[in-house]
């Protein structure tokens, strides 16, 4: 089993995304099964006729005519045709990044999946057909103005994608998108890139916080102010990720992806690896390869 992290080619580069429609009219029986890959954009797909399973380490998608699915950056999946009958379907890939205007830095931190994967508001098109409808159309709507490419398409792609994301905020039920204080994201977009560039290697706070023009108490206050959580924890919860993608590679073992992502004390990494998935790499390794016999 293996994993890969996809390459998104946008088609056009200012709008940092990538939007088409896909058919398959191949049987089941002469599927290839699909690899587990990830990408930075988020992934946005609406099934137009047939069935479609897409998969993460925790869910199981089943998508018929009409419904939605939202994965997250970076987050592990992959995706079956699970009948004869063609297929048809739409994804977005997009990368929300640039478009974090002042007016939507109070939602940063959610948008940006600091807190929790875009994943959970999955639940929205299960429990809301407006929402469902309403995220479908939006996605169709983006086909389209791609495809068409009329003056002021690009004007148009800018506000369906402001329109998909304060349809999510919206339609969040379940309040998980809970507006917070103001965020800079050109101070904090360094950070977080800068945590990701390091993963690999040791990550000191006072280095960061020198980095960012503040002392280190004042950074630490600030960072768990935009965040939520300390650096600290924010550190180990990225670590834990990129090792999730690393284990399911064919080569690597568990101590050389514990000191690929950082983490030299072994129980450490187990008791991290624990907390944030409920169960050790081992056990973790085993569901994903469930997942795909």
């Amino acid at each position: 089993m293996e994993t890969f992290k996809e390459p998104i080619y946008y088609q056009n580069e200012r709008l940092c995304m990538k939007v088409w429609q896909f058919t398959n009219t191949n049987p089941k029986s002469r599927q290839v099964a699909q690899q587990w890959h990830y990408h930075k954009e988020v992934e946005l797909i609406i099934v137009q006729e047939g069935k479609l399973d897409i998969r993460t380490p925790d869910n199981r998608y089943h998508l018929s005519p009409g419904e939605v699915v939202l994965i997250g950056s970076n987050q592990l999946h992959h995706s079956h045709k699970p009948e004869d009958e063609p297929l048809v379907y739409i994804v977005l890939h997009v990368d929300l990044q640039p478009y974090f205007d002042p007016a939507m830095m109070m939602y940063y931190r959610h948008f940006s999946e600091m807190v929790r994967p875009l994943e959970d508001l999955n639940y929205m098109f299960l429990e809301n057909e407006r929402a469902k409808h309403e995220i479908g159309r939006i996605i169709v709507n983006i086909h389209a103005e791609m495809m068409d490419k009329t003056k002021g398409y690009e004007i148009a792609m800018s506000m369906h994608i402001k329109h998909l994301l304060l349809t999510l905020l919206r339609h969040d039920r379940r309040e998980l998108l809970q507006p917070f204080g103001f965020v800079d994201a050109t101070v904090m977009r360094p950070i977080l890139d800068y945590v990701e560039a390091h993963l690999g290697e040791k990550i000191d706070m006072e280095d960061v916080s020198r980095s960012a023009g503040m002392s280190y108490t004042y950074f630490s206050k600030f960072f768990k102010k935009c965040v939520g959580v300390s650096f600290t924890d924010y550190v180990n919860r990225q670590r834990i990720r990129k090792a999730e993608q690393l284990l399911i590679t064919k080569t690597d073992i568990v101590t050389d992806i514990a000191a690929a992502v950082g983490i030299e004390n072994m129980a450490h990494f187990y008791e991290l690896f624990k907390r944030y998935n409920g169960c050790t790499p081992k056990e973790y390794v085993r569901k994903l390869l469930r997942v795909v016999q």
